[in-house]
């Protein structure tokens, strides 16, 4: 037996008993005649002493060989500390080793396996196995598997069965580009990775199952970014016989029960806002509503005076950020900096200071008068020691500018606090986008996406116009879930794909079995995925999913510790009859 009890879990009841240890070396500490080491494993650390006057001398000299990251195995006596350390759970024990076996020897780390590391990321992910011995990496690991258990635990008491679909699927022109997988069997053909198992769950449906759920990896090959990964885990669900309200709140129940079990938080709303008024009151179809600073149109009270910047503007708009007169002059040149960036793209800023007399001090006083200034703080619902910012331009392109400026102002300010959490559901989406240099219409969520009942009139006539039956899950700013109610008749599903640019034998080609099935009795059914990795770093009070991931890409999408993507050597390339042209 390698150990008798685990690292992190002895105390002082323990007195007087023989224990055995197993581990890896923290840090020594070698004093000549006494040596302490630190044994860590997974569930913490034990204090080891070897004391020249009750330690036999052989075993000083093997004690002395230790370095970081050794692993040992120690047996020896349960005994006071002499120093005790309050900050550790086993802080008033230590053990007297009376034998030591060194398991493994290791080389020096890259980087020291503590909480605070001197490693950067790229060493780090170059190192993985190590950083995830850090106690940082590995409480998000378990944090997940929490998460992922009290999900499965919900949803199979909730009457769901967890089915598996396939990995090697077949390639689809919607949506993002797929990973493909060359066929050995079948020459000069090409599964795909899916980048959901959004077909065979409706099929799942269509076989009466009800309920499906599914905790399953995904691949898009996308550009990425820190919340964003080539492959990535979705909690995938479906039900039959639903409509949205019956989707809503089954899953606001998973996520009451996520909070409350994980997080120790208990949530009673869940507001919902159509996408229209999101984009409106914050710019963007994710709106953190932790805090305010809700969007103020200022078309009205600013197109009046001779400020052209604002006359040939189609949309003048506006946020009263809180506490915001602080700033300095100095402060708000740097924020004007901020939106002039290429990611952003605004032209500059308007500011207000709203003065706690009550008094007004704009960068275009030229322009306009107290009075004016005083409505400009009344849609913004500014008040004294607020300072408002307004921007100007096409009204989708400066909504967007405001959005990223009230997120800005919001991390400045202190006001997104990740152990505070604001659930959401956007509804209403449209259903279909229209794409200019493509000259036809997208599916704004997938092309399986029901169009709500009331707008199924306009979906000849007026496609653009039509809302589709759709709804994302927001927590804090992110969306953590997406779904909606899906086409279950054959003639719909037909109409939809022609309004993609699918001609008949397109469609039949690329979903004739998913058409088919409708014709054997599909019911009514609709479902939902959440991005396991995006809720797990939101639930840990992140936003970065890597440090949730065991093994994580980096941003260039690469795997730096096992090196790959790689190439294959030509013997298999000739039994998957590919040859591969690489640039000079």
């Amino acid at each position: 037996m390698y150990r008798t009890h685990k690292n992190g879990e002895l105390r002082l009841e323990n007195l007087g008993q023989e224990v055995t240890l197993a581990g890896w070396v923290q840090k020594t500490r070698d004093k000549g005649f006494m040596i302490w080491v630190d044994l860590r494993d997974r569930y913490g650390i034990t204090q080891l002493i070897f004391d020249g006057d009750r330690t036999p001398k052989e075993m000083m000299e093997k004690a002395k060989m230790l370095g970081r990251e050794f692993v040992i195995q120690v047996k020896g006596e349960v005994i006071e500390r002499v120093s005790k350390n309050a900050n550790m759970p086993t802080g008033d024990i230590e053990i007297l080793v009376k034998e030591l076996t060194i398991l493994n020897k290791s080389l020096v780390p890259p980087f020291t396996i503590e909480d605070e590391t001197d490693g950067g990321d790229e060493l780090r992910m170059k190192y993985r196995y190590l950083d995830i011995r850090r106690n940082s990496v590995k409480n998000n690991l378990i944090f997940r598997s929490k998460v992922a258990m009290e999900t499965r635990k919900y949803l199979s008491g909730e009457g769901f069965i967890e089915v598996e679909t396939p990995y090697l699927i077949k390639s689809t022109p919607e949506g993002a580009r797929d990973f493909v997988v060359p066929s050995r069997m079948n020459a000069g053909q090409f599964y795909a990775l899916p980048q959901s198992p959004q077909t065979f769950k409706q099929l799942l449906m269509v076989g009466g199952l009800d309920k499906y759920f599914q905790i399953v990896k995904c691949f898009r090959d996308e550009d990425l970014r820190a919340d964003r990964q080539p492959e990535f885990t979705q909690i995938d669900c479906e039900m039959a016989f639903v409509e949205q309200e019956d989707i809503l709140n089954a899953f606001e129940g998973l996520t009451r029960h996520l909070l409350k079990e994980v997080n120790g938080v208990e949530i009673s709303k869940f507001p919902r806002m159509t996408y229209d008024d999101a984009m409106r009151k914050y710019g963007n179809d994710k709106p953190d509503i932790r805090f305010g600073m809700e969007f103020g149109e200022l078309n009205a009270v600013a197109q009046h005076k001779d400020f052209g910047i604002f006359n040939t503007a189609e949309l003048v708009v506006g946020i009263s950020v809180p506490g915001g007169n602080v700033f300095t002059r100095k402060e708000i040149d740097g924020l004007i900096e901020f939106l002039k960036r290429p990611q952003v793209g605004a032209s500059g800023m308007v500011y207000v200071r709203c003065n706690d007399d009550g008094t007004f001090k704009s960068s275009v006083d030229k322009f306009y008068d107290e009075a004016d200034l005083k409505k400009w703080a009344e849609i913004t619902g500014a008040k004294a020691g607020d300072l408002i910012c307004v921007l100007s331009g096409v009204a989708d392109k400066v909504r967007g500018q405001l959005s990223v400026l009230r997120m800005e102002m919001a991390n400045r300010l202190g006001l997104r606090n990740p152990k505070e959490f604001a659930p959401l559901w956007v509804v209403d989406f449209p259903l279909l986008e229209w794409d200019e240099e493509t000259k036809r219409f997208h599916a704004m969520h997938h092309p399986f996406t029901s169009p709500k009942p009331e707008d199924m009139g306009m979906l000849d006539t007026n496609p653009g116009k039509v809302r589709a039956n759709a709804y994302d899950l927001v927590l804090n700013g992110n969306e953590i879930g997406g779904g909606s109610i899906r086409i279950h008749d054959k003639q719909t599903q037909a109409l939809m794909f022609n309004h993609l640019g699918f001609t008949p034998e397109k469609a039949k080609e690329q979903f004739g079995f998913l058409m088919n099935a409708f014709e054997y009795g599909a019911p009514p059914h609709g479902g939902i995925a959440f991005g396991l990795d995006r809720l797990t770093a939101i639930l840990g009070g992140q936003e970065t999913i890597r440090d949730f991931i065991a093994f994580p890409k980096n941003n260039s999408g690469r795997d730096v510790m096992i090196d790959a993507p790689s190439q294959i050597d030509d013997e298999q390339l000739k039994e998957l009859c590919l040859k591969i042209n690489l640039p000079l």
